[in-house]
This record gives structure tokens, C-alpha cells and sequence, in this order.
């Protein structure tokens, strides 16, 4: 079975997503961990899955949060996806998991990324600047922010009217099927890496 990790901050809603597909037959994957580095919903949204859920605070650590994350997922799972994770991994995890830790980000990389871009803040940006189309991006952790090799991504159109709220909730039903396709690519053998290029095999 293909072992995975789920790394989050948040709600846990791309999270629970990923339970509900790979509990219902459409992810053949098993979900041996998540961590949040922050209290938050996902972590009970874990437990009622009977998934280990573990608290690596990101206050407790500091500078030790990744090596810290590293010793609870130990070095043999498959994959590490971060859904909603708002820390920035570092050091060897990055070594460990070369290619093999993904990022969903809630814009169309490389636009609108970055440090400090994440959540309403992105969508704010987008909707400032005036573009047509947006949408999320699964890409490959770095060492940088949101500089990793891209796995997919899916467009959304930006409306006139809209608010950072109705921008990021139309994304959000698309961030659910890109993330469960990129882990279905993973898990299946069919991403391949070279440099900045992902083919899908």
C-alpha cells in the first residue's frame, strides 16, 4: 500500500478530502500520520478517522520544526503532502523526501506565491491586480517557497464581482480535485522528475 503523510495548519477540509478518498476506494493509499504544527480541526478530523494525529508546534520548536516533523514521520512513507500547511519546511527533511513532498497553493504558480502569500491574502492579490483566471497549483516542495517543480494544475475564472471570499471557495472545490489527482499520480508510479519538469507517465 502506498503510505502517505498529511501535513496541516488548518480545518483540514483538503484533508478530509483525502480520507473520504481513500476510505471510499478512489485513493489507493493509507494515510499513516498527520501533524499540524499549530492546534487546529484537522487534527480531530484525523482522530475520527483513527489516524495518528500528532501536535508539532511550530512555537515549542522554532527552528527545529522540520527536523522535528522529520522524527515523527520517520524516513520510509511514500509521500508528504502538505494541504494547508503554513509553515516552510527546511534541512534534511527536504533530503529524505526529495521529490516526494507536494504543496497545494491556492494560485497559479509562479503568480501570486511566495512568502507571506497564502489563504485570503492570495486571492486579495489576485482580485487587486485585475487578472482573468486563477486557480491552485500542486507543485514539489524546495527549498524555497512555492519554487518547487509543478505537478498539475486547475483554472478558475475571476469575476468581476467577486470578493476574496467567493474567489477562494470556487478554487477550493478545485483544490479537492487536484490534490486527490496528484496523490492518484503519485501513488500510481507515474510522476517523473527532471530538474524543473514533472512529466506524468
Amino acid at each position: 500500500m502506498f503510505r502517505v503523510a498529511v501535513l496541516v495548519s488548518g480545518n483540514g477540509t483538503n484533508l478530509q478530502h483525502l480520507i473520504d478518498a481513500s476510505e471510499g476506494g478512489r485513493l489507493p493509499i493509507r494515510i499513516e500520520k498527520v501533524i499540524a504544527d499549530r492546534p487546529a480541526y484537522a487534527l480531530e478530523r484525523a482522530q475520527k478517522a483513527g489516524i495518528p494525529a500528532v501536535l508539532v508546534s511550530r512555537s515549542a520548536h522554532r527552528e527545529r520544526l522540520s527536523d522535528a516533523i522529520l522524527e515523527e514521520l520517520g524516513e520510509d512513507l511514500n509521500l508528504v503532502v502538505l494541504a494547508g500547511f503554513l509553515s516552510i519546511l527546511k534541512g534534511r527533511i527536504l533530503e529524505v523526501y526529495r521529490n516526494r513532498i507536494i504543496n497545494l497553493h491556492p494560485a497559479l504558480v509562479p503568480a501570486f506565491c511566495g512568502p507571506g502569500m497564502y489563504g485570503l491574502k492570495v486571492h486579495k492579490a489576485v482580485i487587486d491586480y485585475g487578472v482573468k483566471v486563477s486557480g491552485c497549483t500542486v507543485h514539489i516542495v524546495d527549498e524555497g517557497t512555492d519554487t518547487g517543480p509543478i505537478v498539475l494544475q486547475r483554472v478558475v475564472p475571476v469575476y468581476p464581482d467577486d470578493t476574496p471570499e467567493t474567489l477562494q471557495e470556487r478554487i477550493h472545490q478545485e483544490e479537492y480535485k487536484a490534490l486527490e489527482e496528484a496523490v492518484r499520480l503519485f501513488a500510481e508510479g507515474r510522476i517523473k522528475v527532471e530538474g524543473r519538469k514533472v512529466y506524468l507517465l
